[in-house]
């Protein structure tokens, strides 16, 4: 099996582990050709940002080793993986499908030709006057880039001062991301803010059908001015009706932009209207959120995308208890100090797993700016609220200690 993976990400090590569970044998496909990670040190060495060279260094290594099937990880190799399965006549879907998936200007304009439920849009032009362009969308809204993730620059307005302020923030963040194509650096989204119930869809798509793997509801309201993730929990509580609406909504729009096979993770919302679509992405969840579908299908994530990846799909045994995820929100700039507390956080009854990622003396950087969380708490409880309350215990008993981050001003003298 090969695995693209950007160096670095963390979804690679999960991948490793599910192939090594399995007995498939995965080369790593990444540009870490100086990492001290022997995974990327031993696979093939590729540059992202010469495609046509990449795609040449990945046939002339089937030769020599036929691959069963073709993984992309994350949102900068998963077209790359679909030209190169496409090429190898592999399960796949059409790169342009998913190219459409990965831009968020190129997917509204795709869900609204074809008439599913979306916020109403415009597309802003960076490098133009705001006050020249013409906006329809009325306030409040929320304005975001077209090709990042992770909430990353998605801010909500009420009016167009704030408006104007957000744009030129989100700017300065895309002036500093090189690897963007400039289309996607100079265009932004404004949609109108949707009130509702948001949830978070994983499935798997087999042939055009869809088999949801999961529902998380997100029991915070997430009402901006900035949006980022905090719990996840499953089993959903929504009806079965409702259920339904969610999995045909998200059936849709993959129709809609011409998926056909492999992870798919999608961001809903609901209300009194009907069922939203915020985002479908072919590729799985990201920060290591798959865990949670281990307590509720028996398998990991990552084994579920090898195994599909392989022709072989599996049936899912839903079981009957709670699962919940925290990702430990960064509560401000600076440097990170220490994390205290974590002991603690663990013993607290059905808490599975606290999980620091950012390391002692490393900058943070909140949201909007941000990329990353602080780390993830876990819990597995018979029922959703014990899984929600275990996580919100265990997050009160930890105790962030932040240094300020001095910079200097002006110039420094000779």
């Amino acid at each position: 099996m090969l695995v693209i993976a950007p160096h670095g990400s963390y979804r690679t090590a999960p991948f490793i582990t599910a192939a090594n569970q399995l007995n498939i044998d995965v080369l790593i496909a990444s540009q870490g050709e100086h990492s001290i990670v022997s995974d990327y040190v031993k696979g093939l060495h590729i540059d992202f940002q010469n495609e046509n060279q990449s795609i040449e260094v990945i046939l002339s290594e089937a030769k020599k080793r036929p691959f069963s099937g073709i993984i992309g990880t994350d949102d900068v190799t998963t077209e790359l993986a679909a030209r190169i399965a496409e090429k190898l006549n592999l399960p796949h879907n059409d790169p342009l499908a998913v190219k459409t998936a990965q831009r968020k200007d190129f997917a509204r304009l795709c869900l609204r030709n074809a008439k599913i439920k979306i916020p109403r849009f415009d597309l802003l032009i960076t490098t133009e006057s705001l006050s020249q362009q013409k906006i329809t969308v009325n306030y409040p809204a929320v304005v975001k880039p077209v090709a990042l993730s992770a909430s990353r620059g998605v801010i909500r307005v009420n009016d167009f001062l704030e408006l104007e302020q957000a744009v030129e923030r989100i700017k300065n963040m895309l002036a500093v991301e090189h690897q963007l194509e400039k289309s996607a650096q100079e265009t932004l989204l404004l949609e109108e803010f949707i009130p509702g119930k948001e949830v978070a869809i994983e499935g798997m798509l087999h042939a055009g059908q869809l088999d949801v793997l999961a529902i998380f509801d997100k029991p915070d309201p997430l009402e901006g001015p900035f949006f980022e993730e905090t719990y996840y929990l499953t089993p959903t509580s929504s009806s079965e009706d409702i259920q339904r609406g969610i999995k045909n909504a998200v059936l849709l729009a993959c129709q809609a932009y011409g998926l056909k096979e492999g992870p798919v993770h999608a961001e809903c919302r609901i209300n009194d209207k009907g069922v939203w679509i915020l985002e479908v992405a072919a590729r799985t969840i990201g920060g290591l959120c798959g865990r949670l579908l281990s307590i509720g299908t028996g398998y990991s994530l990552e084994e579920l995308v090898l195994l599909h990846a392989m022709g072989k799909h599996v049936e899912i045994n839903t079981v009957d208890s709670a699962a919940g995820v925290l990702m430990i929100p960064i509560p401000g700039a600076g440097i990170l100090k220490r994390v205290e507390g974590i002991l603690d956080a663990q013993r607290i009854p059905y808490i599975s797993e606290v999980s620091i990622e950012v390391r002692d003396g490393y900058e943070l950087i909140p949201l909007p700016e941000g990329n990353s969380y602080l780390g993830f708490i876990f819990a597995e409880a018979p029922t959703v609220k014990e899984a929600e309350q275990a996580l919100r215990d265990a997050h009160d008993s930890l105790n962030i200690v932040i240094a300020p981050l001095w910079k200097i001003a002006g110039n420094i003298p000779a």
